[in-house]
């Protein structure tokens, strides 16, 4: 009996630290407007069933994105959101899902993911992509001028891609997972801390401690819509971490990656082990440090398809 009044204690209060980080994202769309999609097209390969969607999920502009499946699997399926990175070149956006970049492994994660059993769904962000009409910089001005926050609009159209998940017959909404690199692995912490739908998190290349950013001087390393004001009086990089346990969390990081720096993530990681030992679920939390820089490797690749292998 106490250690259910202590779990049902520990569950509020995480609620209420997910409304906090949600309410610092800025004046934000409704979050149960109602969503429409057009399908655009359809493409078949040998592997691969590929969707081009028009989603209308925040009422300001349509969001394109790709769903894709595995062509002979019938049935639910797990589904992994995937988030696409930055790069400073943003004509790429949905496409390194299905193109794949050359950061990152052969194949595109959407292949890899069917050849694995998965769905796969990725947007366009803000800025990128079929999107890129208005530079970030501009947008994120303006958007500050109308108490918004281009992260926060990020992450709420992402939200609202949950939301339109939930609405397909052939997935599986028991078993959705998120990842991304970069900026696209910032996305996935942020959306699993804040939406417990999301089963299983992996994160490439961008688990990055805040303050220990600031020590390094590297501020500028990371774009303009990385900022949300007022959020380091409120949380630090593992707090936010901590709201995914004890629900399955694999991050890689590069050793030699400057917008990761090393003294971040050795404390992010002694702060999410006790926290996932708290939870009573110490083996769901990993942290592995590869001896690279800001990429994929084909061991990251083989890593990351493992922890899905087994969790998802």
């Amino acid at each position: 009996m106490i250690r259910q009044r202590l779990s049902e204690s520990a569950g509020a209060s995480k609620k209420k630290q997910r409304q906090t980080l949600y309410q610092l994202l800025g004046k934000l769309p409704d979050r149960h407007r109602p969503i429409s999609v057009e399908v655009v097209s359809t493409q078949e390969t040998d592997e691969l069933i590929i969707e081009k969607l028009l989603l209308d999920i925040n009422g300001l502009e349509r969001v394109p994105a790709y769903f894709t499946k595995p062509k002979n699997k019938p049935g639910k399926l797990p589904v992994v959101l995937f988030n696409h990175s930055h790069f400073g070149q943003y004509e790429v956006g949905k496409e390194e899902f299905v193109r794949g970049r050359p950061e990152m492994q052969k194949p595109p994660y959407a292949l890899a993911l069917a050849r694995a059993g998965y769905a796969g769904l990725c947007i366009d962000s803000w800025c990128f992509g079929e999107r890129q009409a208005r530079k970030e910089t501009d947008t994120f001005k303006e958007m500050i001028w109308q108490g918004q926050v281009l992260w926060g609009m990020m992450v709420y159209d992402n939200l609202r891609a949950l939301d339109y998940l939930e609405t397909r017959p052939d997935i599986d909404t028991r078993r959705i997972g998120t990842m991304g690199m970069s900026m696209g692995s910032t996305m996935a912490w942020w959306l699993a801390a804040l939406d417990e739908r999301i089963k299983v998190c992996v994160d490439l290349c961008c688990l990055t401690d805040y303050q220990e950013l600031i020590k390094a001087n590297g501020l500028g390393l990371h774009g303009i819509y990385y900022y949300v004001p007022d959020l380091l009086n409120h949380f630090t990089t593992a707090q936010i971490n901590e709201l995914i346990s004890p629900r399955p969390h694999f991050s890689l990081a590069g050793r030699f990656d400057p917008l990761t720096p090393l003294p971040g993530l050795m404390k992010i990681d002694q702060e999410l082990k006790l926290a996932y030992q708290k939870d009573g679920a110490p083996s769901a939390w990993q942290l592995r440090i590869y001896e690279v820089g800001h990429q994929e490797t084909a061991p990251m690749r083989a890593d990351i398809m493992a922890f899905y292998a087994k969790w998802l």
